[in-house]
């Protein structure tokens, strides 16, 4: 890896399609959360920060203290872009590339993460995002002269804007399924499902 990397964990959200907070309800017997940050951890140990906001004493408490630091953000309701902003402004000052991460995804693995860090060849103007065939998006990886555009952003919009923005050099990896993330219940049984075929 080239360069110091930090990963922001985005879990402020009101999963309001799931029908209430997702993100501690059981997966294979851990949190959902915890998926997401014991990848990121076996990593980028030590460069793990997770940004809480709806509920964020359960989001905290179901954490189990895999994060680095946890910062809550009281804005959240903004929407991601702030979240993300939120989470950037956290660690900017000592990171050389930030990797944004989902808190649902359960599925990504340290091998994605991995690769992702990879492919990132220490430029500061690159931006390094997952590919799933149809579509592309997090984990994605983000070199520091993005910093100050990803602290701009506000609203539900996320980190898209940056991405297309043609700014920066934007290379992709091969996600395969993993970018599945979890919006329902029905979701949630798919993913367990899934985890257990891998048993």
């Amino acid at each position: 890896m080239a360069g110091e990397i930090y990963a922001v964990i985005l879990a402020a959200g009101r999963a309001s399609r799931f029908g209430g907070e997702k993100l501690t309800r059981s997966l294979a017997g851990k949190p959902l959360l915890h998926y997401s940050l014991t990848a990121a951890q076996s990593v980028f140990p030590g460069r793990v920060i997770l940004v809480a906001g709806h509920e964020p004493d359960a989001i905290i408490e179901s954490s189990g203290g895999l994060a680095t630091q946890v910062v809550v953000n009281p804005d959240y309701r903004s929407g991601q872009g702030n979240s993300i902003a939120v989470g950037v402004r956290t660690c900017r000052d000592d990171a050389d590339a930030i990797v944004i991460m989902l808190a649902d995804q359960p599925l990504v693995t340290p091998d994605l993460l991995k690769r992702l860090a990879a492919e990132w060849t220490g430029n500061d103007g690159q931006i390094v995002q997952s590919d799933y065939g149809d579509a592309q998006g997090p984990p994605v990886l983000f070199g520091k002269d993005t910093f100050d555009q990803l602290c701009e952003l506000d609203g539900d919009h996320g980190a898209k804007a940056v991405i297309q923005s043609r700014k920066f050099e934007v290379a992709t990896i091969a996600a395969g399924p993993v970018g599945f993330d979890v919006d329902t219940p029905q979701d949630l049984e798919v993913v367990s499902q899934l985890l257990s075929a891998e048993k």
